[in-house]
């Protein structure tokens, strides 16, 4: 009991000490600034406590402070916390640093190397702190400024900077969505990488490799993007920082799930990115959360929903804690979370959480960017995706129609933002196209829900082949509007059996979307008066249902992930043995 008591009378002392300081704070303020970098910051976290962010923005705005802060890399989390209180607060305290890393890399654009080379490392560490807190923009000024160091001196140590600095620029455009500028990035980080292998001279290539990958994932760019994973999964050697490591595991599953659909690879993959992230960074981390999204995109897309909604919650869980407020990265997982939701409740109806969670994303994200956002397409698109079903399963009229308009605005709204970034010929935009369709039936505009479902699955077959999952879906609401609508049954059942045979080579007999279509034969052949048929697809109907019932008995979805049973390498040698077998070639 006596040692008990030792180890915890000190940590009171100090605790009693802490606030002793800062009692005394406007005496006591340049004198915080001299002590060691752990104890000033928990001085500065007790001001956080108690709610005196107009001292604490002084602070954290100076950056000199704010670099010995950066410093007490143990207490990363309860910065995220202090940071983002005072950004909600109003103290733009991501701009003033930005802004003066950058007047500084301009004043000593004259000075030696040395002074630029440690700017440099610093710009790296102020950088990659703003991009993991969600201020892209910001995060962008600096690596910029960093990039324009770089370029001051024509030598090899000055060409690995900006390499590394190009993938860490890469990376923030991504998550801005800005992609041309991204493709720039890339280019440049190309031609920096030539100047080294022309002096005899490597650097690994598997981070900038991963970032490109989801470049061209987000533009989808499908089967680019799964050519540059293969390249990026090529370069994971020993001794390589885990975090590059996980999110290359991390874009490999997402594009081997929505390219190839192997689902299998997509499943190790992800996992062992879950189990590394949890092993190296722990179960609260930033990071660990960036992997059970991903997780959470794979448990969608393998059609265990119930499992996905669950991952999802965790993530936004830890997301949460980790910055609270009006935060992207919150946002984001606010916004999976309610698609995810609102799928899962789709036959129930019920989609207050869903809507809860796609409201809360909306308005974080129109709070912190304006409100022409790429971000604000997909938010817009899942929020008018449940209002759509509330409003259909309305009784009020007035309401139903309220409902139905605002719907078609957010998704009217969302294609527009998806032409201005992609253009008319992509997936992204297939899919608003798909969505009006599915709207402009339920307003009852048959004609021109014809129209757009026939635009959405003219350009998927285009883009992605005849048997992809997105031609299925487009091609079974089509089957819907032919069959519920326009009673033209032949061609609605061509399209169902044509979902269903899709559906089925890519996810199984027991895959959820079966159910939609094989109702809607059961009402076709009923109006078109085949009963043998109405018996036969009520069978098919009843087997599917036992199918469900045996999927839906799984276990925790995270429960067979806290160990892994095979190593990084084994990981990896794998999925690249299993591409040589399928002949994938190098990008062009």
């Amino acid at each position: 009991m006596a040692a008990v008591e030792l180890e915890w009378i000190p940590e009171t002392l100090y605790n009693t000490a802490i606030s002793a300081v800062v009692d005394n704070y406007s005496r006591s303020r340049r004198d915080i600034r001299s002590l060691p970098e752990n104890i000033q910051f928990d001085v500065y976290y007790k001001l956080y406590q108690q709610g005196r962010l107009c001292q604490l923005g002084g602070e954290f705005c100076e950056l000199e402070v704010f670099a010995k802060v950066l410093r007490a890399s143990d207490k990363r989390h309860l910065l995220h916390h202090c940071f983002q209180a005072l950004m909600d607060h109003g103290v733009k305290v991501a701009s003033v640093l930005a802004n003066s890393f950058s007047r500084r890399c301009s004043y000593i654009a004259e000075s030696d190397a040395h002074v630029k080379e440690k700017a440099i490392q610093f710009g790296f560490v102020l950088g990659g702190f703003l991009s993991d807190a969600g201020w892209y923009g910001d995060a962008e000024k600096v690596f910029l400024s960093c990039l324009q160091l770089c370029t001051l001196h024509d030598e090899v140590l000055h060409w690995y900077r900006a390499v590394e600095c190009c993938v860490r620029l890469l990376h923030v455009r991504n998550g801005n969505c800005k992609y041309h500028l991204g493709e720039e990035t890339f280019k440049l980080a190309q031609s920096y990488m030539d100047k080294l292998a022309k002096h005899g001279h490597q650097a690994n290539k598997a981070a900038l490799y991963g970032e490109l990958c989801a470049l061209l994932f987000a533009k989808s760019h499908y089967d680019e993007a799964y050519r540059w994973c293969i390249e990026a999964m090529k370069e994971i050697t020993v001794g390589l920082p885990v975090k590059v490591v996980v999110d290359v595991l991390r874009q490999a599953s997402k594009v081997a799930c929505v390219v190839k659909r192997e689902f299998r690879k997509a499943e190790q993959l992800i996992k062992h990115a879950v189990f590394l992230a949890r092993e190296h960074f722990g179960h609260k981390h930033p990071k660990y959360s960036d992997t059970l999204l991903d997780y959470g995109f794979y448990l969608l897309n393998v059609d265990n929903i119930c499992q996905s909604v669950a991952i999802y919650q965790t993530a936004l869980d830890i997301r949460q804690s980790v910055f609270g407020g009006k935060n992207i990265h919150v946002a984001t997982a606010h916004e999976d979370l309610a698609y995810s939701s609102y799928v899962h409740q789709y036959s129930s109806g019920k989609f207050d959480n869903a809507l809860f969670h796609a409201e809360r994303a909306i308005d974080i994200i129109t709070h912190i960017l304006p409100e022409d956002h790429l971000l604000l397409a997909s938010s817009k698109r899942v929020k008018a995706l449940i209002l759509e079903e509330i409003a259909i399963d309305c009784h009020n009229k007035e309401t139903e129609e309220r409902l139905l308009q605002e719907a078609h605005d957010l998704h009217l709204s969302s294609l527009q933002l998806a032409k201005k970034a992609f253009g008319e010929f992509n997936v992204q935009t297939a899919k608003h196209y798909g969505n009006l369709g599915r709207l402009y039936q339920s307003m009852r505009k048959f004609k021109e829900a014809e129209e757009m479902h026939i635009k959405a699955i003219q350009i998927k077959e285009q883009l992605l082949g005849q048997e992809d999952y997105e031609v299925a879906l487009s091609v079974g609401h089509l089957a819907s509007l032919y069959n519920y609508d326009m009673n033209q049954y032949e061609d609605a059942e061509r399209l169902y059996l044509r979902s269903i045979a899709i559906g089925k080579k890519l996810f199984g007999e027991g895959y959820s979307g079966l159910e939609y279509d094989y109702r809607g034969l059961i009402k076709l052949y009923n109006s078109v008066g085949n009963y043998e048929k109405v018996f036969e697809y009520h069978n098919i109907l009843s087997n599917w249902n036992r199918l469900r019932d045996r999927q839906f008995a799984v276990a925790d979805a995270l429960e067979d992930v806290n160990t892994s049973p095979q190593a990084t390498d084994e990981v990896v040698q794998s999925f690249l043995l299993s591409q040589q077998s399928h002949g994938a070639g190098h990008p062009g």
